[in-house]
């Protein structure tokens, strides 16, 4: 029998793959030429407009990953996704407006970005899910939000008159369409089974699982019953927890662990490919819009089914520290090669001439590189990070990992259309190395983690499982004799 999330796991579980982003992908809108004309900037603010587009977004998420948790704690967990839900809607409806403001557009942005990462964060409160150390169907819809975007972005481009704002309305516009229905359906919902336990409101929480369950039998009340277990175990296991108890070695390694984890996550490039698709293939073949477009939906068709490949088939199959080592050294051998392809064979100067097999070869490497990264560290670190703390400090552990994650999603985001316009290929020989980088640091510092129990893992640092058992043997005998 499973029991609810807490706050942490719910935004752990619900954050897989990253991503609140997800709901929209701003860079194929900010090339569209009807965007650029309606808030009145030139080509020389293009790359500024760019950055600050998507890394404001980011940084709203970042605000949000940190302000979240007791808001929720206190509301609870249908008023707060109620709430987030209803400041996404006023955010993309700013940004949808056609006030030729550019202020007003980047604050609208800075609005969806605060929202989404606490209406994902919510989502798994209303439903019982064991804690995310495996990766089930649930991991891919993120994906297929940016699968859709990109598709949804190539539509008006080929569908629809640059001249015309609604080219690019369209697309943001839609993302109301989702968050209204998900605030207003929250109105049919109770209040979360295992805040209100938190909370003492037994008689609720009782209520509660009876209409999620639809039922009221025994294995319901037994149910019920190992939530309560749960909820006080939790609380006595993180009662009395001090500041000073996190630097002791073993905590802060942990710690230190998972901010470095989702810092690599970030810095493998895949995230800035996600959001910046359109750019980077006109930096490899030099295209036109519609042609980058198509290319950067294509990108997203295979983000969807090499992640489900990897859920439905290899993610309880393979370890996760091979995986994470063989993944990188792929993309960092993917993306030197492109780097050394488009330094030899640049795409031609004047677009829209055809591609040439060069081009072809640097497309070719990043679809490998993405198909490594939705193998590897796009949903590995998720369980991964999940899977190296006790319950003692799993939530601080996990608010640091996730707030890395976001701390640097909007660094990468805020640098990377300066890096496409200043450094060309060797933006990526810059992904190539830093992914060399990551496949040093995992073969060299993170443990195995698959197969071991949480008292394995605390018990024994990350060693063996087998260290652990022969250990416990021996304790067992010592104490017979």
């Amino acid at each position: 029998m499973t029991v609810e999330l807490s706050v942490s796991d719910q935004q752990h579980a619900s954050s897989q793959s990253q991503r609140p982003r997800k709901l929209t992908i701003p860079g194929g809108v900010l090339t569209l030429a009807s965007f650029a004309s309606d808030f009145r900037y030139s080509k020389a603010h293009k790359t500024r407009v760019n950055s600050l587009a998507v890394g404001l977004q980011q940084a709203g998420a970042f605000l949000a990953c940190l302000v979240v948790w007791p808001i929720a704690d206190k509301l609870g967990r249908k008023k707060t996704l109620m709430l987030s839900a209803a400041i996404f809607v006023i955010g993309a409806i700013i940004e949808t407006i056609n006030t030729h403001s550019m202020a007003a557009f980047l604050c609208g942005k800075s609005g969806c970005g605060m929202a989404p990462k606490e209406i994902r964060g919510r989502i798994g409160s209303f439903f019982q899910h064991p804690f995310p150390t495996s990766l089930t169907p649930e991991s891919l819809i993120p994906e297929t939000g940016i699968f859709t975007s990109y598709w949804v972005d190539y539509a008006v481009l080929k569908r629809i008159s640059p001249h015309s704002p609604s080219q690019w309305q369209i697309p943001i516009a839609l993302q109301i369409i989702p968050a209204a229905l998900l605030g207003f359906g929250c109105l049919t919902l109770p209040e979360s089974v295992r805040w209100l336990t938190k909370k003492g409101r037994h008689d609720e929480a009782w209520v509660s699982l009876q209409w999620i369950r639809a039922d009221s039998s025994s294995s319901t009340m037994e149910e019920m019953e190992e939530i309560r277990v749960g909820v006080e175990m939790e609380r006595r296991a993180t009662e009395g927890l001090t500041v000073r108890e996190l630097t002791e070695r073993r905590n802060l390694s942990r710690l230190g662990t998972a901010a470095a984890v989702f810092t690599a996550q970030q810095a493998t490039g895949a995230t800035a490919f996600a959001y910046f698709g359109p750019q980077y293939f006109k930096l490899l073949v030099n295209g036109s819009p519609a042609k980058n477009l198509l290319l950067t939906a294509i990108f997203g068709a295979i983000k969807v089914a090499a992640c489900g490949f990897f859920v439905l088939f290899l993610s309880e199959r393979v370890g996760r520290r091979q995986v994470l080592i063989a993944g990188a050294v792929f993309m960092a051998a993917c993306q030197i090669s492109t780097a050394a392809v488009v330094k030899a064979k640049p795409p031609p100067k004047v677009g829209d001439g055809g591609t040439t097999p060069s081009g072809i070869a640097t497309v070719a490497l990043i679809y490998l590189f993405v198909i490594a990264y939705n193998l590897s560290w796009g949903p590995l670190p998720w369980p991964y990070v999940s899977e190296i703390f006790p319950t003692r400090i799993r939530e601080i552990g996990i608010a640091v990992g996730v707030s890395s994650q976001w701390l640097f999603n909007f660094v990468f985001s805020l640098t990377t259309p300066y890096m496409i316009a200043n450094m060309g290929w060797g933006t990526f020989l810059l992904w190539g190395l830093l992914d060399a980088v990551i496949a040093i640091f995992t073969f060299f510092f993170l443990k195995e983690t698959r197969g071991l129990s949480l008292e394995e893992i605390v018990h024994n640092d990350f060693q063996e499982a087998r260290d652990h058992k022969v250990i416990d043997v021996e304790e067992h005998e010592g104490h017979g004799k």
